[in-house]
């Protein structure tokens, strides 16, 4: 596991609201749950987290729910920053608080090229290509 559980959770949900979102709908905190396969409660505390950090928008009322705003502009690095922060593209993988290009760890040169890829495809990969591949390509979320 390199993500979070929430980080998971959190992409998923995302590329979620995104499909509904291009189909002009919004999607509630149940139904989100449902389609990502994760306990509701803990759906909706990642959701808010989510809209707080202007991922996701929400709208309250009878045609409320979450959505997505500008997809095209939201990349997967956005949402990884939003609940995990940096530290996949920028921790030790033994856990060394002091390693470094100066001062690496032994394995700082084996992993060093597998972050930086990571974060090129995190950075480049719109949600919106998620979506667009969703009914072609067979995509699921749970």
């Amino acid at each position: 596991m390199i993500l979070s559980k929430t980080c998971e959770y959190a992409i998923r949900a995302t590329v979620y609201v995104a499909l509904k979102s291009s189909r002009g709908e919004k999607a509630g905190i149940i139904e989100v749950a449902r389609a990502i396969g994760s306990p509701m409660h803990f759906t909706g505390k990642i959701l808010q987290t989510l809209v707080r950090k202007k991922i996701l928008s929400s709208a309250k009322g009878p045609t409320g729910g979450f959505y997505l705003e500008n997809g095209d502009r939201l990349f997967l690095i956005d949402i990884v920053r939003a609940i995990d922060g940096n530290g996949l593209f920028t921790s030790c993988v033994l856990g060394l608080e002091r390693c470094s290009a100066v001062q690496p760890c032994p394995m700082h040169e084996q992993v060093k090229p597998i972050r930086d890829m990571l974060h090129d495809e995190f950075s480049r990969t719109p949600v919106t290509e998620l979506v667009s591949g969703f009914g072609a390509n067979g995509y699921f979320l749970k």
